[in-house]
């Protein structure tokens, strides 16, 4: 008798698009956080979804119910899978239904609002991932992991040093990687020492991060999610991992490579610009694991005489005479002579600008899109559609602002961010 051939898993995998992402405002004013440009030319969301394409997960459903009409715009042109292959990108935003009319109440609230459209698709397991973080891992690899260990649950795992473990919701873990209780964010000063990761459980782990934080990446048996979001408990994180904990066998996954959680203005600006580095965190430059976006169709960027030093400049961008240190050009820019730009992450642009637009700005007596003449900025973002005038100055006094917004402009932790659309008229100084 031939031997009974190994069931593939079936496997959603589910991205959750966040909240409001107030930490990443001004950016998120009018997207949703995982619309948000990321890297030049991509957006946020396009790093989980390219995390699942890569391990071979094509059914990917994403769930938002903030500022959406950017991100639906971006996932309809960038990700459509031939017919035979069954994959889609699809996203879900809050709906209203006979069985529930409200707004999702929180991360476990969207997934059960939606076990409709899950259900349909039959699935062994769910894969839930974040819209708002920076990292390469095989999901494939995670999965089969959580398969052999026979858990019904599997969390991904990134160990911290004692100081970022308040920032984080803590695991205790035994020989087994099996997880016996969690702690959400403790306290500088409360002794968790017990909470250390055993040493069988170390493998080549830097001496000092000796403690387990959730990542928020989640695989679960498709029949535990269905028991667990029985109830009304709106939250993964706060309410149903600890609860799952107690009586369901919940182990954790560790993951010793690059992650970042880029929901801050701050981490996403250092986060961008690590990118410029000679051996970025996060590496682009893999052929096999390539980050999937839009295809944008854009010539190659025409750069005039400039000198870019430690940059990465997007297609379409028109550079004159300038200077440009470790920044991040996007697509479309145009940057105009006699810049000095240093520590810069311009957005770009979504279209460019026709005569007659450029004839229209002239009456209003408003630059036209892009970065004017002789404009020296520097540790500052550019959202895209702005319009800088001539011999601008942003941030280069030395001038401390609060952080908040100043009208022409947002501060965040010295870091200047010019709006989407923004109009700076020629002399600014910020």
């Amino acid at each position: 008798m031939a031997a009974k051939t190994k069931e593939e898993p079936r496997v959603l995998a589910i991205i959750l698009g966040g909240g409001k992402g107030t930490r990443l405002y001004p950016l998120t004013k009018e997207r949703s956080k995982p619309a948000v440009p990321f890297g030049g030319k991509y957006r946020i969301v396009d790093i989980p979804i390219s995390n699942c394409i890569n391990s071979g997960y094509k059914k990917i459903y994403l769930l938002t119910q903030f500022n959406s009409a950017s991100l639906h715009l971006h996932i309809n042109n960038s990700y459509n899978f031939d017919r035979f292959s069954g994959g889609f990108v699809e996203i879900l935003a809050a709906e209203q239904t006979l069985e529930h009319s409200g707004w999702y109440e929180g991360t476990a609230d969207a997934v059960r609002k939606n076990f409709g459209h899950f259900r349909v698709q039959k699935p062994t397991h769910y894969i839930i991932l974040s819209g708002d973080q920076l990292y390469k891992m095989d999901l494939k690899e995670f999965m089969n992991e959580h398969i052999e260990s026979g858990a019904e649950i599997t969390i991904a795992a990134k160990a911290v040093n004692r100081r970022d473990a308040t920032g984080f919701g803590i695991m205790q873990v035994d020989d087994t990687n099996r997880i016996t209780a969690f702690m959400e964010k403790p306290a500088a000063d409360l002794n968790i020492d017990h909470w250390k990761i055993p040493e069988k459980s170390r493998g080549d782990l830097p001496a000092d991060l000796e403690y387990l934080a959730s990542m928020g990446i989640y695989i679960f048996n498709a029949d535990t999610m269905e028991k667990l979001l029985d109830n009304e408990k709106t939250d993964f994180g706060k309410e149903i991992i600890p609860m799952a904990i107690k009586d369901h066998q919940v182990n954790s996954y560790i993951f010793n490579d690059y992650w970042e959680d880029i929901g801050t203005i701050r981490s996403f600006y250092e986060a961008t610009l690590d990118l410029t580095n000679p051996v970025p965190a996060f590496n682009m430059y893999e052929e096999t694991k390539p980050v999937y976006t839009q295809m944008s169709n854009l010539p190659p960027s025409k750069i005039n005489n400039a000198t870019l030093t430690s940059t990465l400049a997007s297609e379409g961008c028109v550079i004159t005479d300038s200077s440009i240190k470790k920044s991040v050009i996007g697509v479309r820019s145009i940057i105009r002579e006699d810049c000095d730009l240093k520590g810069v992450v311009m957005m770009g642009a979504d279209f460019y600008e026709t005569e007659e637009e450029k004839a229209a700005n002239k009456k209003k007596k408003i630059p036209d899109m892009g970065i004017g003449k002789g404009c020296k900025i520097e540790r500052a973002i550019i959202d895209k559609n702005a319009h800088i005038g001539n011999n601008c100055c942003i941030n280069v006094s030395g001038k401390k602002y609060d952080d908040g917004d100043h009208g022409l402009f947002y501060s965040a932790e010295g870091i200047i961010v010019i709006r989407k659309g923004a109009v700076i008229p020629d002399g600014t100084v910020i």
